[in-house]
């Protein structure tokens, strides 16, 4: 009998399974460093830990999305090992800030499942939970992976799809309250109310994504799918390569987003996302969003819901989001709704 791990197949997953995932992963002010090497981070919140305190915080913090990186990370021995693509995302919110120091586990249920009609793949839908050394609960996410199933001629369960939704409400939003917010420090006068519904900003810088910087990232994740780590195995691939993992595209778009919402420096939630287009090693990433709402959280802080999009190799003006038949453009990468802070 075999020790090692095979993985999760379509057939595994029940709804109501619940899975507690291995390798409790310590944060420090090392991995903050790395992901600002990868990903060209420029925000003062998550650069200079005197920036920080003078914001509400007690030391520099862990940014929300490497913190996601690593609880994601956790469940792909789990959940995604034989994934086909994972498809989207809902209902993230940030409970918690994360600190060096503290250790992160992660912990899933599934709550449904559906096969596809060509009865090789299904859809899973789980709700991950991360939480620190003190069992508090610092972030959850629900996202859905197309699974390939282990045996297509097994029979297909009854669908259970869950409801889900389309945002987190501004009222569930938390941000400390900024206190002494210094423009120049952070890069732009811009704050809240300098920000309307319906403003589009394009981020104009690009980055190319190296095959080193990919599988480092990929690796200090312990991500592990086998799309993101095994070149010999995706030789016979749809590709025929490895696919840059999606939280990489995420975070440099975030990254590049800096020019133009520096002040919103802080993820509050993830209302919803789609990997709508590969990436792989060579490949250039441009990035604009648009403001799809505003909210106050407190006296100094409010919140904008941004809708950040990231194209390759082209500038976001020259490639339209979607096609005439109403799909997504071949050169979108992502398409990312989430609620940032931003001083008042």
């Amino acid at each position: 009998m075999t020790k090692s791990n095979p993985g999760h197949y379509f057939e595994d997953f029940k709804p109501g399974m619940e899975l507690v995932h291995a390798t409790p992963l310590t944060l420090s002010t090392g991995d903050i460093s790395l992901y600002r090497a990868l990903t060209g981070s420029r925000h003062a919140l998550y650069s200079a830990e005197t920036f920080a305190r003078a914001n509400g915080f007690r030391g520099l913090p862990v940014d929300p999305l490497l913190a996601f990186h690593v609880v994601f990370g956790k469940t792909v021995p789990d959940i995604s090992l034989n994934a086909v693509a994972n498809l989207g995302y809902a209902e993230g919110t940030f409970a918690k800030t994360v600190y060096p120091g503290d250790t992160l586990t992660a912990i899933s249920e599934v709550i449904g499942t559906k096969e596809n009609s060509n009865g090789k793949t299904g859809v899973v839908w789980v709700r991950t939970r991360g939480e620190n050394q003190s069992g508090e609960t610092v972030l959850s996410y629900v996202r859905w992976v197309m699974v390939n199933k282990k045996d297509p001629g097994s029979p297909a369960p009854d669908p259970v799809i869950p409801e889900l939704k389309d945002a987190v409400p501004a009222s569930d939003l938390t941000a400390p309250a900024y206190g002494s917010w210094d423009a120049s420090l952070a890069g732009s006068k811009w704050r809240f109310g300098d920000y309307a519904i319906g403003e589009t900003i394009d981020h104009v810088d690009g980055m190319t994504v190296e095959e080193a910087e990919h599988q480092i990232a990929t690796r200090a994740y312990q991500n592990t799918a086998k799309v993101h780590f095994d070149a010999h195995a995706q030789k016979d691939s749809r590709f025929g390569k490895r696919l840059i993992y999606g939280g990489v595209v995420i975070s440099i778009a975030r990254a590049l987003s800096f020019n133009g919402l520096e002040s919103a420096a802080q993820i509050l939630a993830i209302n919803a996302g789609t990997h709508a287009g590969p990436l792989f090693a060579g490949d250039t990433v441009y990035a604009w969003s648009e403001v799809l709402d505003k909210a106050e959280i407190n006296e100094t802080t409010g919140a904008l819901r941004l809708r950040l999009v990231a194209t390759k190799d082209h500038h976001c003006a020259d490639v339209p989001l979607r096609t005439e038949e109403g799909k997504y453009h071949p050169d979108v990468l992502l398409d990312f709704d989430y609620w940032a802070a931003i001083p008042i």
